[in-house]
């Protein structure tokens, strides 16, 4: 049974969070049965920078999405994707537009 646990990112160190997506891209490279040496150069990356990376040291970012990119993950940016979120200013003008009051039926007299 998988267990699903809620982490407070905010309260881990850069470090365990560098160290989570190194092993992130180490499981996902093994599951697909890739060499670091090939995973690097498909990546355009040293093999040494992918290690760093696996081992949960500092890289570049670019070097990670191409790293992404190359295992076809690069589906976790879903998370960064802005939602479509309406300015209080484009609120206000909406809001002024909508009609206020139902209008009399055209062409009956009372």
């Amino acid at each position: 049974m998988t267990e699903i646990y809620d982490i407070d990112y905010n309260a881990l160190s850069d470090e365990r969070l560098l160290a989570m997506v190194g092993d992130f891209i180490k499981q996902h490279r093994l599951e697909r049965n890739i060499d670091q040496t090939t995973l690097a150069h498909n990546a355009g990356i040293s093999r040494s920078t992918l290690s760093l990376m696996e081992n949960g040291k500092s890289v570049m970012f670019s070097s990670i999405v191409r790293v992404l990119r190359v295992l076809d993950l690069l589906y976790i940016f879903d998370t960064f994707k802005p939602e479509n979120v309406v300015s209080p200013i484009a609120m206000m003008k909406l809001e002024q537009k909508k009609r206020k009051h139902s209008s009399k039926p055209r062409g009956h007299h009372c």
